[in-house]
């Protein structure tokens, strides 16, 4: 009998099982918000080693001293509920959306970088041209603008002016093919009369 209620009845009560994961929830949220964009979005392995240890550092803030199936089964359907309505009224209320998720940055402008945008998302130059590269970006002339969106993700718009990489080759190769035409079409010089 033990055994079974140990699996099935929590140690503290079903309100206190409740309140504990929203309490976390709304922490983390403006926790993370604080954090700033990138904690969402293009992780270092510092981000990445940030939110396990801060995942574990909250486990025991969630569930308490219960270990029951119960309690851990209500901590997270409460979890899911909690960011459910969150979702909910995030969409119906922008204001609350723009308040959790903040508001897009951008960084580049016009094929030039916006350095204080960058210091305000604690993204250095160096690691923001290896994301721009891995876009396919290897100028900053060829982008009209570069936006950190409120998920952590880059937009890249290229310039409209500017071919993308596959029309540049395909142009290069055109080019190659119209002198071979012109080369083959060209008369060629007439013959010398033999004597």
């Amino acid at each position: 009998m033990t055994m079974a209620s140990d699996l099935w009845i929590p140690d503290i009560s079903i309100f206190e099982k409740i309140l504990r994961p929203m309490v976390v929830y709304g922490f983390l949220l403006v926790a993370l918000r604080l954090g700033g964009k990138r904690e969402l979005g293009q992780l270092t392995g510092f981000d990445l080693v940030v939110l396990l240890m801060l995942s574990n550092a909250v486990q025991n803030a969630i569930i308490g001293s219960d270990n029951s199936l119960t309690g851990g089964l209500i901590g997270a359907v409460t979890l899911l509920l909690t960011n459910y309505l969150m979702v909910r009224l995030a969409y119906r209320y922008p204001r609350i959306e723009h308040m959790v998720e903040g508001r897009p940055t951008l960084l580049l402008l016009d094929g030039q970088i916006i350095p204080e945008n960058l210091a305000k998302e604690l993204i250095s130059e160096r690691e923001f041209r290896t994301v721009l590269r891995r876009q396919g970006f290897e100028d900053l002339a060829e982008i009209k603008a570069a936006i950190l969106e409120t998920t952590g993700s880059l937009t890249v718009e290229r310039a409209v002016d500017l071919p993308t990489p596959v029309e540049a080759e395909i142009l290069q190769r055109l080019e190659r093919l119209e002198r071979q035409l012109q080369q083959l079409s060209a008369p060629s010089p007439p013959e010398e009369p033999s004597s």
